[in-house]
């Protein structure tokens, strides 16, 4: 094994395509991150291979602030200590739907429950009206790929990493760009015990031209990374052994490739 890196922040996205949280820590599940892209809403105007209503259609969506009501049982997994005092391979329980309610914040200062209809008035208003929302929530995290997202920072890179909203930014010890690439198809242990599949690069879409902001576009930052890097820029993978990180963890580089690690097919 080999040291990479460091937890450099934290991030999730309590709903699809609104504004994401800084964590100083968080529980990285099989399902994903605990907390991450619980709901999102789906739209009569998208495919159905993707039907979920995004930045994509709403640029404002972005500065949606999606809150939990009660914080403290949105923070990690309910019975985590217990289970961890019986057996560190027993898998922690999420907290009752009613205990991970939401509230969201629009940019011009209203609040709505995530539920109330008023919402989705509000997300609908200057947009093409074919657009029939309905909400989603589910246990697991509404990604559009694996479970979790990873992004390389680089020092001195003026890009606002908010852009790419990953889960997990890392410092790494390489200088170079897109380091993280180097990762695909080994396995990372991020903290104590949260081990991570590194499985494929991710392909970017014109969400990373938003202003996290002001939503206002910037083509430039698509054309440079498609350019530059074959459209691609952090990397997805599947949580193999579940558990915290936190702000500040080492990142390690398993020296074996994921495909022989116990537990995986």
């Amino acid at each position: 094994m080999s040291i990479v890196g460091k937890v450099e922040s934290l991030w999730r996205y309590p709903v699809k395509s609104m504004r994401g949280e800084e964590m100083d820590e968080m529980f990285a599940g099989y399902g994903g991150v605990y907390g991450d892209r619980l709901f999102a809403f789906e739209s009569s105007a998208s495919p159905k291979g993707f039907p979920f209503f995004t930045g994509r259609d709403q640029r404002q969506m972005i500065r949606y602030h999606a809150r939990f009501r009660n914080p403290a049982k949105a923070a990690r997994p309910v019975n985590l200590s217990e289970a961890e005092k019986l057996s560190p391979n027993l898998n922690p329980i999420s907290a009752d739907v009613s205990e991970l309610m939401i509230d969201v914040e629009t940019p011009d200062g209203k609040t709505f429950p995530i539920d109330d209809p008023a919402l989705i008035d509000h997300l609908r208003s200057n947009i093409d009206g074919n657009h029939e929302l309905t909400l989603l929530r589910s246990d697991k995290a509404i990604t559009d790929c694996r479970p979790l997202s990873i992004f390389g920072v680089e020092t001195g890179v003026a890009v606002d990493k908010r852009r790419f909203r990953a889960n997990v930014y890392v410092d790494l010890t390489s200088s170079d760009g897109f380091a993280e690439d180097e990762f695909v198809g080994r396995s990372l242990r991020i903290g104590s015990k949260a081990t991570v599949a590194v499985l494929q690069r991710d392909g970017r879409c014109m969400m990373i031209t938003l202003d996290p902001d002001t939503a206002e576009k910037t083509p430039a930052i698509l054309k440079a990374v498609a350019q530059a890097h074959e459209g691609m820029a952090g990397v997805y993978g599947a949580v193999l052994t579940e558990g915290m990180i936190r702000k500040g963890d080492p990142v390690e580089l398993l020296d074996q490739p994921h495909s022989d690690l116990p537990g995986t097919p």
